[in-house]
């Protein structure tokens, strides 16, 4: 029951993780003990939660997603704190609210709290970058979020764009037209769009250019006013591309960035785009960085497992790196 009382306790040895996650003057910690009920004391590494059994266990979870911004960040601000304490007091990763309703009545929820701190990111920022591995979601609830927002003609239109990487942009060597050439490295964005419209929508919605999937070349002199405009693989572009798509936004649009830093296809000496901006732009006002780990990752389980293997190759006291 969640009246039952608890107590947990949590080991954070690392002094100056501490710091970082309890802010200045135990500021953070203060504001999670007033938000939840609960009682917390940190004496000789060890943090000790008391309260009731629902309030501890979402003490746990914030301090868990504290602890995942802190690690990818090197801080932890005021902002991330109330962000993450909203998300959890909503439930979020207990089958949160809705992201879209599909055309055959199913809705799209947000399945952990990352997601849900990645949705309210979307909520309250006209520009996200989202960063996370294979599986978390990212694609998914961008495009997601685009279609309510189309939904609700909170936008006129839908552009998805992905780098063509392997192609190296050039597309003139494949047969067909720009459809045939650049359907290949779309067909993720065509997926998720299947899942949430019925076929003849978004193949009316396509044609009428509602809808447009396009490679990241194509967006060069472009200025998109009343759209939502997803980049989709964002490591795979060059810190130039990067500052070309961010700067095609016009009047009431919305932007949203989407990449994994561990599967950059760009050569050894280019530097990701995605890297670039996440440091560049990591304190512009009106603009949300939010990370997602493999607790976000949402798809079959081995999939955790599988990333989980391939960072563990990383050398010791490095993370993989665009």
């Amino acid at each position: 029951m969640a009246d039952t009382p608890l107590t947990r306790t949590l080991t954070i040895e690392d002094r100056d993780e501490a710091v970082i996650l309890f802010g200045p003057r135990d500021q953070h910690l203060r504001t999670l003990r007033d938000a939840l009920g609960v009682k917390v004391v940190y004496r000789n590494g060890e943090l000790k939660i008391e309260g009731p059994a629902e309030a501890v266990e979402q003490t746990e979870r914030a301090l868990q997603q504290f602890r995942q911004i802190a690690r990818k960040k090197g801080l932890l601000a005021a902002t991330d704190v109330t962000g993450v304490i909203e998300v959890i007091r909503g439930g979020t990763a207990r089958g949160g609210s809705p992201v879209v309703a599909t055309e055959g009545g199913r809705n799209l929820r947000t399945r952990t709290d990352g997601q849900g701190r990645y949705v309210q990111a979307l909520q309250q920022h006209d520009v996200v970058i989202c960063v996370g591995p294979a599986g978390s979601g990212k694609t998914y609830l961008a495009v997601a979020w685009a279609v309510s927002l189309l939904k609700a003609k909170q936008v006129r239109k839908i552009v998805l764009v992905r780098p063509a990487v392997e192609a190296g942009e050039r597309l003139g060597f494949l047969p067909g037209d720009l459809v045939a050439k650049i359907s290949p490295y779309l067909r993720p964005l065509y997926d998720a769009l299947a899942d949430m419209m019925e076929p003849d929508t978004v193949k009316k919605y396509m044609e009428s250019e509602v809808i447009e999937i396009l490679p990241l070349a194509y967006m060069r002199g472009r200025t998109l006013n009343q759209a939502c405009i997803i980049l989709d693989e964002g490591q795979n572009a060059t810190a130039a591309q990067m500052k070309m798509f961010l700067t095609r936004m016009g009047a009431n649009s919305k932007i949203i960035v989407t990449g994994d830093m561990t599967q950059t296809d760009l050569p050894r000496t280019v530097r990701s785009g995605l890297a670039d901006a996440v440091q560049r732009l990591r304190d512009v006002e009106g603009l949300a960085i939010v990370y997602l780990d493999q607790s976000d990752i949402v798809r079959n389980p081995l999939v955790t497992r599988i990333v989980n293997a391939y960072e563990d190759e990383a050398p010791k006291g490095k993370k993989p790196t665009a």
